[in-house]
């Protein structure tokens, strides 16, 4: 029974290591098909980041397995089951990635475009957000940010016009450089959600906000939001198993 049970713990690590190198193949742009290409290329993608190190030495206990088989096929070595359940820990994460509103903000801080500057700062208080999306009726119109909101306080106080019940957010939005905001539905995952961040730097554009709706409409409600700082505080490799 003992070397049966060496032999299954070596076909499930070669399993899930096939598994990961499908995932991979799905998840980097590469014409490579090389397992450790694939790794080192999508390294700018959080999750295969968490987990670089290790699939390089997956890759390198899955050579020794399968290039070194006996003459009766038979595995050279065995993996020790804590590395087997590992490995499938991390096939799994790679392959069934969770939806995006699972990192989301929510409820959405949103606000109408003839509220005023008074309206939102009473809202706001007990929240830490910079940005906030902003609609005309269904429809999103732009990002209040705090930037825009103290540029244009910093300019009514040197003219000693500050009224905070009279400042449409309409106003005061043009204090800041538009924003860059995309629209995402319901069912993404947060693979996706980080590519789309990842296309724009790679454009020298900084996406400020993922604004999840059922069907990535603009004009349906918001149900969440993603910024880039909930990709960057993934940690797929602190997961449980």
């Amino acid at each position: 029974m003992k070397p049966a049970t060496a032999s299954l713990m070596s076909e499930r690590f070669e399993a899930a290591y096939n598994q990961i190198h499908h995932s991979l193949k799905d998840m980097v742009n590469s014409t490579s098909n090389k397992f450790t290409t694939l790794v080192r290329y999508g390294s700018h993608l959080k999750v295969i980041q968490n987990f670089q190190d290790e699939l390089i030495q997956f890759a390198k206990l899955r050579n020794a397995l399968v290039h070194e088989k006996h003459s009766d096929g038979s595995y050279i070595a065995e993996p020790h089951h804590d590395v087997v359940l590992r490995l499938e820990h991390v096939a799994q994460v790679l392959s069934r990635p969770q939806h995006a509103m699972t990192i989301a903000t929510k409820p959405v801080v949103q606000f109408q475009y003839k509220d005023t500057l008074k309206h939102i700062l009473n809202h706001v208080e007990s929240v830490t957000y910079s940005n906030y999306p902003i609609y005309k009726g269904t429809e999103y119109i732009g990002l209040l940010t705090t930037k825009a909101i103290v540029n244009w306080m910093s300019c009514h106080l040197q003219k000693s016009t500050v009224d905070l019940s009279q400042a449409s957010i309409q106003d005061v939005m043009t204090y800041d450089d538009e924003r860059i905001v995309h629209f995402a539905p319901k069912a993404s995952t947060i693979f996706e959600i980080e590519l789309l961040f990842g296309k724009h730097q790679q454009k020298n554009k900084e996406l400020q906000m993922i604004i999840i709706t059922e069907n990535g409409r603009r004009n349906e409600k918001p149900l969440g939001v993603v910024t880039y700082w909930d990709i960057v505080n993934l940690n797929y490799s602190n997961e449980k198993q």
